[in-house]
């Protein structure tokens, strides 16, 4: 053996281990951020807002369908606003972290965002709500979380070669899915309780003394879901270290002159401005059917807190399960066929809840009682938590494509923005349609239209991506 083989050997190894726990910390963000999604914005808190909003609606004289339209309205339009801040801020705050060389401290601010609004979310009562609070609340959660993946996101083409990326991405949106599902179904079995009797999926009043008149279980969701980003984001702070480089002074004009000829640069690269298009209409879309999916579940179908979050289990598994597939298949044939293929199932599940209600489904009438609607339902989240985990997986990957790893964070703030300069569109939309039509279903009809734009707007993406100009 040749002198300082066996040092060499020990040193390769000690670097791929530390690569491998890189990655995984990476991933924990994951893990730590999605209960956010899976409890606060689709199975569990939406599904309690609605049910409280539209009691308070109807105490004030509302019919049960006008009541559920206005709770449908107010949750669009907070989610729209939120929509336009994240879409003003974002590229900013991307450009100004490239500059500095510093983006950890970023996610540290935003994790404070993330956890102080999920917390907010305990203080909607059931008697005398305060909905506007907690739309606030919410609010403040959902742009600390958004804000928070910009700056992880930016750090993924730097972590392995570019061929493995889709399969990094993958496999980091499955293991947040798992976590996702494992985090709900603590949350039915020990905290959320039946409105009707005031017990958990184990048959037990909600733990820690939880008082299930008051819901406080069911409210117990928020601080839940900060607590576990609190602990599960310790791997994410011992194993990801900062992005190699030096560290700069903060130039705020610097900063907006390298945004602004990046901006500028999209004149020429075609392939980006198309697929910065794409997605903004995919992603806007998406959310959308996430975001409207519990309150959609809890007032055209009457489902419970407890029945929304079985559905919940059953789409977070499909979504771990199908985003893992994804990445494989994205290594494989590359992020623009699993995007087509994931958008084409979306519109599918759209046609089909704007054609479902407890009466009929696309025209055809239904015996009275008939649990048709709950097992369709039950295939659309299996189908949007699926299609949904790959198409955004496929999606990260295909930015990397389009970015450089000395400039991520600034592409991939550019990339929020494309999905937030018009997210306010899909709830504002959704929230005008509802109030026009007073129908919940005919509400939903615009997220078609934006997925046919996504679609015809990949013409132009090249699935390699572009080198930068």
């Amino acid at each position: 053996m040749r002198p300082g083989c066996g040092t060499g050997t020990a040193r390769g190894q000690e670097g791929r281990g530390m690569e491998r726990k890189r990655i995984w910390g990476w991933w924990f963000f994951d893990w730590a951020s999605q209960p956010f999604a899976t409890l606060l914005m689709t199975f569990i808190f939406p599904v309690y807002y609605a049910e409280i909003a539209r009691q308070h609606y109807t105490a004030q004289g509302m019919t049960p369908e006008a009541a559920g339209a206005a709770a449908q309205s107010l949750w669009g339009y907070g989610l729209g606003i939120c929509g336009v801040i994240i879409a003003v801020l974002a590229p900013v705050l991307g450009a100004i972290a490239d500059n500095t060389g510093r983006r950890l401290v970023w996610v540290w601010v935003f994790s404070v965002f993330y956890m102080a609004g999920s917390w907010g979310l305990w203080f909607l009562m059931p008697d005398q709500p305060n909905l506007h609070l907690a739309i606030l609340s919410f609010g403040i959660g959902l742009i600390g979380m958004e804000f928070a993946t910009i700056f992880t996101n930016a750090l993924l083409p730097g972590l392995a070669p570019h061929r493995e990326i889709g399969r990094i991405s993958g496999s980091g949106f499955a293991f947040g899915y798992l976590g996702g599902v494992i985090a709900l179904a603590a949350v039915l079995l020990l905290l959320a309780e039946n409105a009707q009797t005031g017990r958990t999926m184990l048959g037990i009043p909600p733990v820690l003394g939880l008082d299930p008149a008051l819901r406080e279980g069911t409210r117990a969701v928020g601080p839940f879901t900060a607590l576990w980003y609190l602990v599960f984001m310790i791997p994410f702070a011992l194993w990801v270290p900062e992005t190699p480089g030096p560290r700069r002074p903060l130039h705020l004009g610097a900063a907006m002159a390298e945004l602004g000829r990046l901006l500028a640069s999209l004149r020429h690269r075609h392939s980006l401005a198309a697929w910065l298009a794409s997605s903004m209409f995919s992603r806007d879309a998406l959310n959308a059917l996430y975001a409207f999916g519990g309150v959609y579940a809890g007032t055209v179908l009457g489902w419970p807190v407890f029945l929304a979050g079985v559905f919940g289990v059953v789409s977070a598994v499909s979504a771990a399960v199908i985003s893992w597939i994804g990445g494989r298949a994205d290594r494989r044939w590359g992020p623009k066929p699993v995007i087509v293929a994931c958008t084409l199932v979306l519109i599918g599940v759209c046609i089909l809840v704007i054609g479902m209600s407890r009466q009929q489904v696309l025209g055809l009438p239904l015996a009275e009682g008939s649990r048709l609607p709950d097992a369709l339902f039950f295939l659309c989240g299996a189908l949007i938590g699926g299609a949904g985990g790959a198409l955004q997986s496929a999606s990260r990957t295909m930015m990397v494509r389009h970015a450089t790893a000395e400039r991520a964070t600034e592409a991939f703030g550019l990339y929020a923005l494309s999905g937030k300069a018009t997210a306010f569109l899909a709830p504002l939309l959704i929230a005008t349609v509802t109030d026009v039509t007073g129908n919940q279903r005919l509400g939903i009809s615009p997220l078609i239209v934006m997925f046919l734009l996504a679609l015809v707007l990949l013409i132009w993406v090249k699935a390699k991506g572009e080198a930068e100009q």
